[in-house]
């Protein structure tokens, strides 16, 4: 039969549509044809898939091969469909029985020698196959991921020789067993951070509702070391959350299965880009906030970010989605990521130091704190300052609770919201707010006092209410006294230039 078609998927954003690879073999001179809107990367498919049909001891067939990727109008990328090519012409040549290509589904990269390499996205993928009762045949490091989502139906192999094997009925391929780490090295702890109680407690607060969370101080004082502390504050991801988080970095060819379920903590560069930031290229691709979905995006050195790539942090922050738009493309990636920032309090970063070391002007410091918009600022739920820790707190033996006994009022104070609400506080729409988070009548007029003499946005107003929530939240108070008004109003004041 001189046409072959082969299943496989390509990638559109988060979601993988399926693609068919048909392979005709026609009379004629000898050439390959390879159409169906193919980048570079596919079109050198062409050459890989013929050293690697030779060198695993097939012929490449001597005639006219014309190469179709349907649907024509989605574009085509990366080395996925090097697999299904070869594939496809082997069974259009008669090399290979066609009958048990349908009930498959393939990618995967080949080498010259005819060796299977790792493909991105294939735990998208699979997620994006949920229902369809076609087996996924791919390379055993991708098919490591994909077993994550789909413990059946999943083959893992190591070369084309190999995936022949097992479509000629001679050697079944292995089914592909996820691979999950059983010990893994635990975040840092609590404990070894010296002092510092109030940043502490914004931590817990932080990481008890999903709050946003900003920090302020001097270099040295342990903004970089507290931020890498959040994570051992909150709960394993639960298995849907994990799987997106998962389908997200092997987008982007970041995915570890030994790390499945463990919260991700980002920290870019400040010279990031606003691609690399939000995600962006011409074929899109997922940025840091979406490689952060699920888990921790740390911006420190917050100023130092290019206005426009602080700017462009507002709408996802609010949604919890990115839309990347170019000329031809159009792609939407998850990112409800939790933002945790450290910035300096001048330019020297000693403003307000006890030391007196700060020779820098008030219009310097204005300028510096200027480069953070308002509107950005009225997105974050929790400013704090981290002040200096002195020597003599440095030279005592660690006193602080370990992250263990504090992820456990945590997570009592998680599922608290999960029972009332199903999500955490930092999500509550306005008119969930509405319902869950009024304050007893002294916590209201607190609250009314602190928008007059703060001069607080609608928004600012609300993210109080919902930080008030969790405090009391973490109390165990199922009404929001004026106490735990009074600390989210402390907790989002942010100290002004003098």
């Amino acid at each position: 039969m001189p046409l072959a078609i082969v299943r496989s998927r390509g990638l559109d954003g988060l979601a993988a549509p399926a693609v068919a690879v048909e392979v005709h073999l026609a009379g004629g001179l000898p050439s390959v044809t390879l159409v169906g809107l193919p980048d570079t990367e596919v079109k050198e498919a062409r050459d890989r898939v013929r050293a690697a049909i030779v060198n695993s001891g097939f012929e490449f067939p001597a005639r006219r091969i014309t190469i179709n990727l349907a649907p024509a109008d989605l574009p085509k990328e990366s080395g996925r469909f090097d697999l299904p090519i070869a594939l496809g012409i082997l069974a259009a040549s008669g090399q290979l029985p066609a009958e048990k290509l349908d009930a498959h589904e393939f990618a995967g990269e080949l080498s010259l020698s005819g060796e299977l390499r790792p493909v991105r996205g294939a735990l998208a993928m699979v997620l994006a196959a949920d229902g369809e009762a076609r087996d996924f045949v791919l390379p055993t490091e991708s098919a490591a991921e994909a077993a994550l989502a789909r413990p059946d139906g999943v083959f893992a192999a190591d070369s084309l020789l190999a995936v022949c094997a097992h479509l000629r009925g001679e050697t079944a391929l292995p089914a592909a067993a996820a691979a999950r780490a059983e010990t893994l090295t635990p975040p840092p702890d609590l404990a070894e951070v010296r002092g510092q109680a109030q940043v502490k407690r914004a931590l817990e607060i932080a990481a008890a509702g999903g709050h946003s969370l900003l920090m302020s101080g001097p270099p040295g004082s342990g903004k970089s070391m507290l931020a890498a502390r959040l994570p051992g504050l909150l709960p394993p991801l639960e298995t849907a959350a994990a799987l997106e988080s998962a389908a997200v970095l092997s987008l982007a060819g970041q995915f570890r299965p030994a790390q499945f379920g463990r919260r991700v903590l980002r920290s870019p560069h400040h010279t990031a880009s606003a691609a690399a930031l939000v995600g962006g290229g011409s074929t899109p691709r997922p940025g840091e906030i979406s490689l952060a979905h699920h888990g921790i995006l740390f911006l420190d050195e917050l100023p130092e970010f290019d206005r426009r790539v602080l700017e462009s942090l507002r709408e996802p922050l609010e949604s919890g989605r990115i839309h990347i738009s170019r000329a031809a493309r159009q792609a939407e990636f998850p990112a409800r990521f939790q933002l945790v920032a450290a910035m300096n309090p001048c330019p020297c970063g000693f403003h307000g130091a006890p030391s007196g070391r700060c020779r820098c002007t008030p219009d310097q410091v204005a300028r510096y704190r200027g480069r953070l918009s308002g509107p950005l600022l009225d997105r974050i739920d929790l400013c704090v300052d981290v002040p200096a820790v002195p020597a003599e707190a440095l030279q005592q033996a660690p006193d602080g609770e370990s992250s263990a006994a504090v992820r456990a009022r945590v997570v009592a104070a998680l599922a608290r919201q999960q029972a009332r609400q199903g999500k955490p506080n930092a999500r509550l729409t306005t008119t969930e707010i509405d319902a869950h988070c009024q304050p007893e009548p002294a916590g209201t007029a607190l609250l009314k006092q602190a928008v007059g003499r703060l001069g607080l946005s609608a928004r600012a107003f609300h993210r109080v209410q919902k930080v008030a929530r969790t405090i009391a939240d973490l109390a165990g108070a199922e009404r929001i006294a004026v106490a735990h008004v009074a600390e989210a109003v402390q907790l989002r004041r942010h100290q002004a230039p003098e």
